[in-house]
């Protein structure tokens, strides 16, 4: 029995051949380890060139997109107040006129010897009641003839104005400065109350009016900075401020409508023109750094920041930041990064925390990567 239990327990025993090849297979791949591990160190004592930024103090804000529509700071449609036919058209398309400038006559012929016959009457009324005063003054008149000629030249005088007014009806002038539309009306024509003779627009400043949600309402204010772009121009910026806000919210889309002032000296924009807003909420002065230092994880975001080693060089350290608004090739820094501190900006995926670093230039947002890398070499 002791025999049969003593050959199962030697059946189970690996071969002595078996346990010295395990043995040096073992000891192959701690060498092998022990190696790798050399070469890394050896790897991370060499510093990494890289690319740096400092992060620097802006001014930003947030920005609200919108559309909206071009309207001229002042616009009227010129037309006739009475029936009447075009004796003189004195304006061309699309010229530019000042205030009180002359653009259409009409037949007024009568309405000038009318107003010859009423100035020749009041100042025959004009002569009675002198006279008529001067008799009072005298005593050879009575007080109530007096206030007879008096009334007598009021009436005469209200004659005269209400001449004056019939024949301004006749006399078409620019209310302001501006420019003209197309002329749709020619010389011996009839026109009536109501028909389109021109239209007049003040474009040296353009209003542009667009929605807003009401989320937003708290920080609207007339004075905020606006960038508005048309795709007619391309990519042309175009500088304005809020004017000012409705003081109603529409109960349908829980909007609120803004308009904004921009300026157009060079006269190239036009009313009915659509463009794209960015409005400027919420300006602030905040730390930025270039878009290529930030690592996102999830939705987390990180930056290598420059670690300075007393005596050594300087070495990668991975800082979790909180980013906000965004601005073309900047990214705001709420938390985690204070201005004056560099970050990696190219080369960030090839350092680890902790590993050396050896900076060949430093960004200063003027110049191009190539440029850089130039003036590295």
């Amino acid at each position: 029995m002791n025999r049969m239990r003593c050959t199962a327990d030697s059946d189970h025993r690996p071969p002595r051949g078996r346990l010295l090849f395990a043995a040096a297979l073992s000891a192959l791949f701690g060498a092998w380890g022990a190696g790798s591990v050399a070469a890394q160190g050896t790897k991370e004592e060499k510093p990494v060139p890289v690319i740096v930024a400092e992060a620097r103090t802006e001014t930003v804000a947030d920005r609200v997109e919108a559309l909206g529509t071009l309207k001229a700071n002042e616009s009227v449609t010129i037309t006739s107040n009475v029936t009447e036919t075009i004796s003189g058209v004195h304006f061309d398309d699309g010229q530019r006129v000042e205030a009180g400038d002359l653009l259409v006559e009409m037949t007024s012929a009568e309405e000038h010897a009318l107003l010859e016959e009423a100035q020749a009457r009041l100042a025959e009324a004009e002569r009675q009641y002198d006279r008529v005063r001067s008799l009072v003054q005298q005593r050879s008149a009575s007080e109530s003839l007096l206030d007879e000629r008096k009334r007598d030249l009021d009436t005469t005088r209200a004659m005269l104005v209400a001449l004056e007014s019939r024949l301004a009806d006749r006399i078409i002038k620019a209310p302001f400065d501006g420019v003209l539309g197309l002329r749709n009306i020619s010389r011996g024509a009839l026109v009536e109350p109501g028909d389109v003779i021109t239209t007049l627009d003040d474009d040296g400043f353009m209003k542009l009016d667009f929605t807003v949600p009401s989320v937003y309402l708290s920080a609207l204010a007339p004075g905020l900075r606006i960038e508005a772009k048309s795709r007619a121009y391309g990519d042309r910026v175009f500088d304005g401020v809020v004017r000012g806000v409705e003081s109603r919210v529409d109960p349908v889309t829980r909007a609120v409508q803004v308009r904004a002032l921009i300026p157009n000296p060079d006269r190239t924009l036009k009313p009915g023109l659509l463009m794209r807003v960015e409005m400027l909420v919420e300006p602030r002065e905040a730390v930025v750094i270039p878009e290529g230092a930030i690592q996102q994880q999830g939705e987390d975001h990180f930056v290598m920041a420059v670690a300075d080693a007393e005596g050594g060089a300087p070495t990668a350290e991975r800082r979790q930041v909180q980013v906000g608004t965004r601005k073309p090739g900047l990214v705001e820094v709420r938390e985690g990064l204070a201005a004056g501190e560099r970050v990696i900006t190219d080369g960030n995926d090839k350092v680890r925390p902790g590993q050396s670093i050896e900076i060949v230039a430093v960004d200063d947002g003027n110049r191009p990567l190539q440029a850089l890398l130039e003036s590295a070499e």
